[in-house]
């Protein structure tokens, strides 16, 4: 009898949304059966310049783009695979986003609403193809800024890799950025900013201080990141279809400048704390700053 009053009920488990390759990503954020690539391995469209630098290439450059639905309605999903060059935009990548972002915009414009998600897992652009990386995600940019006038482009940062450089301003572009407490956004990353600032400025070491600073939880306290969700592959599909069924947002982040110029002046940069930031970007707690204004 005291053996039966002692037990206690199992832990739920959870199936990890971060441990998934970029493909496993896809397939579980699109509907069951439905999932179909564009552009795979077996087409081997590789990056021309990383063999000149004695690199290896990967059959689909660390990049994954799905066709299939969400919710019944017709989606595409691209994932970037971090294990791959640490997630790095090259020409054939960056290519493959930005093509299938004006793929979705040409049938948005059609009157066929596409729902389009990008999952972000990258450390910017891939110095080997340093032009040709910024090019294409500048173009990605483009459509995603075009796309968000049809439909809500939703962007996921989950996993440890994060999302700096070039690939941030494009995820801060989308209508809605859901994070874990795992993911981290910033234009620079830790090691860079310790590189050209000094230790004194930030100690890349330092992994509390740093997901203190631009990690999930703390993007979402400031209002950069619409959803905080735990790392489970069900939660994170339920955030993406949650932010469709929200619709296309009254005003973008983006569009919000003279508010968060305003915020910005408020800021002391000898004496960034987490603590200031969240006082300063989010007043208070859980404000959308696209409510704040209107």
């Amino acid at each position: 009898m005291n053996a039966v009053a002692n037990l206690q009920p199992a832990p739920m488990l959870r199936d990890s949304f971060i441990e998934l390759p970029a493909r496993e990503r896809a397939r579980s954020l699109l509907d069951a059966g439905s999932f179909r690539e564009l552009l795979g391995p077996f087409d081997r469209i590789e990056s021309p310049w990383l063999p000149l630098q004695g690199v290896v290439c990967q059959a689909d450059d660390g990049c994954v783009i799905a066709r299939g639905t969400i919710d019944g309605e017709p989606a595409v999903v691209a994932a970037i695979e971090s294990a791959f060059q640490g997630g790095s935009i090259g020409e054939v990548s960056g290519s493959k986003i930005a093509a299938a972002l004006e793929l979705a915009l040409r049938d948005c414009e059609r009157g066929k609403i596409v729902r389009p998600v990008v999952l972000f897992e990258t450390g910017g652009v891939r110095l080997q193809e340093a032009n040709l990386g910024l090019a294409v995600i500048a173009e990605m940019q483009a459509a995603i800024v075009a796309l968000r006038r049809h439909v809500p482009v939703v962007g996921v940062i989950a996993g440890m890799v994060g999302c700096f450089g070039g690939m941030s301003l494009a995820a801060s572009l989308c209508s809605y950025l859901v994070v874990t407490k795992q993911g981290r956004l910033g234009m620079n990353g830790p090691e860079v900013i310790e590189q050209e600032a000094g230790i004194d400025e930030l100690d890349a070491n330092d992994r509390r201080r740093v997901w203190q600073l631009i990690g999930g939880e703390q993007r979402a306290a400031t209002a950069l990141a619409d959803r905080l969700v735990d790392d489970d592959a069900d939660t994170v599909r339920a955030a993406v279809r949650a932010a469709f069924v929200q619709g296309v947002p009254a005003a973008h982040r983006s569009e919000q400048v003279d508010l968060f110029l305003n915020r910005l002046a408020q800021i002391d940069p000898a004496s960034v704390t987490p603590e200031s930031m969240r006082e300063v970007f989010n007043h208070h707690a859980g404000t959308d700053p696209r409510k704040e204004q209107a």
